[in-house]
């Protein structure tokens, strides 16, 4: 008797069926501006000191990377051209903008504890995204959907390192322009960026902690 194929594998689409859809180009973009956005902010160096107006550049392509990180996925959803490729490759684009950005401003020393901070940033990420694999890859492995805390780390993390990717300190006070913001005001700008990101720092934390404990520790209403 012949033996029948499951039909869960039958219907399994191939992870690079509808690699050209809209959505996935939008993620191949914002892949290849994460790539731009690194070059110019290691070109100008920490705080922008060495080219300013690179400086400038980097942090808007930050600012429209970050803020069109929705577009795909809302693209997919519309068109109704969901992929596997899209679903893996979405989020990973967002990691990686934010933490080449992290991975940078640490290399710079731009902010207190800048290595300790990103480290758990990183692990993380890193620790989540492996897990997503080793669910996905289970039998009858259910992905669990961003929670809360995960989205909310998110706005945290990208108005935090938007902050810090703009040279606010070429707008303080000097003997050639007095005009400009008292010295206050730019220390008030990055306390507040540094706040935002240990915000974002303990939502990463326990966003992670929600994840781990609905995949391995399901309710019975989850189960």
């Amino acid at each position: 008797m012949a033996e029948k194929n499951n039909p869960d594998e039958r219907s399994k689409p191939s992870l690079l069926e509808g690699w050209n859809t809209s959505a996935n180009l939008v993620t191949y973009a914002r892949i290849v501006l994460v790539v731009v956005y690194i070059v110019l902010t290691v070109m100008a160096g920490p705080s922008g000191r060495d080219d300013v107006t690179l400086r400038w550049a980097s942090a808007v392509l930050f600012i429209v990377a970050a803020s069109t990180d929705k577009v795909d996925g809302w693209l997919a959803r519309r068109n109704n051209e969901v992929t596997e490729l899209g679903k893996l490759m979405d989020p990973i684009a967002d990691k990686l903008l934010m933490c080449s950005a992290l991975i940078l401003l640490s290399a710079f020393g731009e902010f207190t504890w800048a290595w300790a901070i990103t480290a758990l940033f990183l692990i993380r990420e890193i620790g989540i995204t492996l897990m997503r694999f080793f669910v996905m890859e289970r039998p009858g492995g259910k992905v669990i959907a961003a929670a809360w805390p995960g989205k909310l780390k998110t706005v945290f993390q990208s108005i935090a390192l938007s902050m810090y990717m703009l040279p606010a300190w070429t707008l303080g006070q000097t003997v050639e322009h007095p005009e400009y913001l008292p010295a206050a005001v730019v220390n008030g700008y990055y306390l507040v960026a540094y706040v935002l990101l240990l915000v974002a720092l303990v939502l990463c934390l326990y966003s992670g902690f929600v994840y781990v404990k609905g995949t391995f520790f399901p309710s019975r209403k989850e189960a």
